[in-house]
């Protein structure tokens, strides 16, 4: 046990005093000294009475004992001026909390600063630089606690530097000074406040200081954002006269998918290294069973592991850069991340869905090779699909930059992701496919080429902070790497795309967008019709505009590619399809045609049609009947009835399919 000197007791009494000493309880252990103090009021008879009173204990997590506050003097920091100095760099904008949603957060806490308590009772950590004077023949006899000795305390930089302000104070000579330093160290919070600068040479003057500090950015994390954000800028407010960064940025908090932080009692953390690398389920068990979890956490912690992990036998190897795009794209939500590994695995497809989809586009290159005036000649010849994918670049560029600039790491993913896939692979590249293999038009080709070529180097490029190892392999395969005057050697450090006005075309983009939509219209066509996907089509567009009939027929190649068109026939007013034709509305100006006639068997896919019909029609009758009926709802088990409403969605859908496609064929 630790022995406590407890201050002396006084005992008042309506006749006076009976004692103000105390003496008898000095130096007892605190629990003995309880006692000695009831058996003291006893023999004065100011016992009035004993009961149990209920009280929430705090225990120590390693020793078991029980932690009671003692009254000690501290040393604290007056923050009212350092605090309103640090909301109004917030309120005039020379410092930035991002998400903005926290500025609140910012404000609550310093509008309502107390005096800041820096004392701390530990073995390690800065010592307070705070020295008790007193004369030679006053040490061991004065109090340094007491009140009326106050002024004795001396605040300097050193010892001899405090030795000198003694002697001042006490009017004798330095060697008759007795100095003994508070044995306090400082919170810990105020040496990290102290970081930004401290570290850099403070206070001299050096070449680091004037070099590095202030900063620009500080990213951490929401829960220190008083703790430690608001001390580093009210104390570089306070000793240097200057904010410490400029920008606050504050990540969200990895939670486990339940919304638990995770925790080593709770038996839920996730080494980022067991998804990078992968992970087996037996490890994950083992991992639990070495650590001091209770065995009824273990058993929970278990259970969640087998219901997660169990299918794949572990966690399965997901790489970095399926993690890094995974964690990002989770900040969308808010300031929480809930992470579902299976998420992090669909990151995983999307980054093999990177590498195959890349590798599939260096194959259309061939022969070619780029030229440094490749950029600045690439509208020379370039058809409308070449000008819509450059179009396209410029807003990814333009976005994916201010994304980054104000920390929208989520959405700049969902941009990125959406170009990539949506806009590159499954429009530009499908466009492309007919001409960068057409040798009777090598201008064609070439610039075609050229413009994938650029358009991959800016979105690896764009992509490499999120995606680094991928991007970085990827860029480095791209033809004729390293014969470019002034080539960075790796992407990493590779100049940042900047988008070139001369490509934003948004006609190009208007006009593409309507070809893509006839396309789609044609697709439907196919399928509502049963035509089969590769057997060549005739197709009828009508438009009632010139503008549309423009844009049509300037990107004509590009129908005919993706919708696998045998002939496409202009109709221009007062000309109408031939008879046998579905029809599938566009616009209000443009209306797409496909001609069955020979393409199917009207009889057989009616009679098909109307047999299906009839299969379907009491089934969905029983289905109907079933649902309308409340005991049955209410007796039935609820697994059962969500089988048969999934049946009656499903016949449902079947029946009005069928229906349609009679109806088309009628």
């Amino acid at each position: 046990g630790i022995r406590h000197k407890l201050p002396f007791i006084t005992i008042f009494t309506p006749d006076g005093i009976v004692n103000s000493e105390g003496a008898q309880f000095e130096g007892m252990m605190r629990y003995d000294a309880r006692v000695a103090v009831e058996e003291a009021l006893k023999e004065v008879g100011l016992l009035k009475d004993k009961y149990p009173k209920p009280m929430k204990l705090g225990f120590c997590s390693r020793s078991g004992d029980v932690i009671e506050p003692m009254i000690m003097p501290q040393w604290f920091v007056d923050c009212d001026n350092m605090a309103k100095r640090a909301m109004d760099a917030v309120k005039d904008g020379e410092l930035r909390i991002l998400p903005e949603m926290h500025v609140s957060t910012w404000n609550h806490w310093l509008s309502n600063s107390r005096p800041w308590c820096v004392s701390r009772q530990l073995w390690w950590g800065h010592r307070i630089p705070a020295y008790f004077a007193c004369t030679k023949a006053e040490e061991g006899v004065i109090d340094q606690n007491a009140n009326e000795h106050k002024n004795r305390w001396i605040v300097a930089r050193s010892e001899p530097v405090a030795r000198t302000k003694a002697a001042a104070l006490l009017g004798v000579p330095e060697s008759e000074v007795v100095l003994n330093q508070d044995e306090d160290v400082l919170d810990t919070w105020f040496s990290s406040g102290l970081f930004p600068f401290s570290v850099m040479g403070w206070p001299d003057q050096t070449a680091d200081l004037s070099g590095f500090f202030p900063t620009s950015l500080l990213e951490t994390g929401l829960d220190i954002l008083f703790f430690w954000v608001a001390r580093m800028v009210m104390m570089s407010l306070q000793l240097t006269d200057k904010l410490p960064f400029k920008d606050v940025y504050l990540h969200a908090m990895v939670r486990d998918k339940e919304g638990r932080k995770m925790s080593k009692s709770l038996g839920n953390v996730i080494d980022p290294l067991e998804v990078i690398h992968g992970c087996t389920l037996d490890t994950l068990y083992a991992k639990l069973q070495s650590g001091n979890l209770a065995s009824k956490e273990v058993a929970k912690a278990e259970a969640a592991f087998k219901a997660d992990f169990e299918a794949d036998g572990g966690i399965p190897a997901c790489g970095a850069d399926a993690l890094r795009i995974g964690l990002l794209a989770y900040t969308v939500q808010g300031r929480d991340i809930n992470l579902d590994i299976k998420r992090v695995v669909g990151y995983r497809s999307f980054c093999n869905k990177l590498w195959q989809g890349t590798r599939f586009l260096l194959g259309c290159f061939g022969e070619f090779m780029p030229t440094d005036v490749m950029r600045s000649t690439i509208l020379d010849v370039a058809s409308t699909r070449d000008r819509f994918i450059l179009s396209k670049l410029n807003t990814c560029i333009r976005e994916t930059t201010q994304c980054l600039t104000e920390y929208e790491f989520g959405k700049s993913v969902q941009v990125l992701q959406s170009f990539f896939v949506g806009t590159l692979c499954d429009v530009y590249l499908e466009l492309i496919k007919p001409v960068v293999h057409n040798k009777d038009d090598a201008v064609g080709a070439n610039q075609a080429k050229a413009t994938l070529w650029l358009c991959l180097d800016s979105f690896l490029k764009l992509l490499h902070p999120i995606c680094p190892f991928v991007t970085e392999e990827l860029w480095q395969r791209l033809p004729g790497r390293g014969s470019l005057a002034g080539e960075a050697e790796s992407i990493m450090i590779a100049g940042w795309p900047i988008a070139d006005p001369a490509w934003d075309n948004t006609a190009a983009e208007d006009s593409t967008a309507l070809v893509l939509d006839c396309i789609g219209a044609a697709r439907s066509l196919r399928h509502e019709n049963k035509l089969k996907d590769k057997v060549p089509a005739d197709f009828f567009i009508a438009c009632s505009s010139q503008d549309s009939t423009d844009s049509i027929t300037a990107q004509i190649a590009d129908f005919t590619t993706l919708s696998t068109a045998k002939t496409v026939t202009m109709l221009v007013a007062p000309a109408e399809p031939p008879m046998k034709c579905s029809l599938k509305i566009v616009t209000d100006s443009v209306k797409v045609y496909v001609n069955c006639a020979g393409m199917v068997d009207k009889s057989s896919e009616i009679a098909k049609c109307n047999k299906e019909i009839k299969m379907l029609t009491p089934l969905i009758k029983k289905l109907e009947a079933k649902m309308a009926n409340p005991k049955y709802l209410e007796t039935a088990p609820p697994a059962t009835v969500d089988k048969d409403r999934s049946k009656l969605r499903e016949y449902t859908g079947k029946k009005e399919e069928a229906e349609k496609t009679l109806k088309s064929l009628q």
